[in-house]
């Protein structure tokens, strides 16, 4: 059982960080394009938003199976564990907190044709590496796991 919940916890990493991790990261060079153009770059915007929203949704799935996991290898007191759980909890309040809602503000004042901010488009793109930094890190951790006696 423990290998099923492992390979769903890691496929549920794999198909919603990626797309959210790719969709983010294009959003602000996105808006740039879309300040100085046309319809077609507010629909890529609203499609690459949408991405976001939809995968951190199911993101969920990867705490749940995560914590499944950990239970059924014994290792969910492990320091590599929680500190895993605490990076992805900070991963997640910046994408939930920070990111989406700065992406949604990006949408709605351009659909409202405001004169948007000239650094909201590269303070976005510093919270997006913050969250995909924080992923990279669990990521690590997760495949070296330092101090465990589970191997490695």
């Amino acid at each position: 059982m423990t290998k099923v919940l492992l390979s769903l916890h890691v496929l549920a990493a794999l198909v919603a960080i990626g797309p959210v991790t790719v969709a983010a990261s294009m959003f602000p060079a996105a808006t740039r394009r879309a300040i100085a153009g046309t319809d077609h770059d507010l629909a890529v915007l609203r499609t690459l938003h949408r991405i976001c929203r939809v995968y951190a949704a199911v993101g969920i799935a990867i705490p749940v199976f995560g914590f499944a996991t950990a239970g059924s290898l014994g290792v969910t007191g492990d320091a590599w564990v929680v500190v895993s759980i605490v990076l992805t909890a900070i991963a997640a309040g910046v994408l939930v907190l920070v990111v989406l809602p700065r992406q949604q503000g990006i949408l709605d004042g351009i659909a409202e044709q405001a004169e948007p901010q000239p650094r909201a488009p590269a303070r976005l793109a510093m919270y997006t590496g913050i969250f995909n930094i924080l992923w990279a890190v669990v990521t690590v951790l997760m495949i070296v796991r330092p101090g465990s006696t589970t191997s490695a």
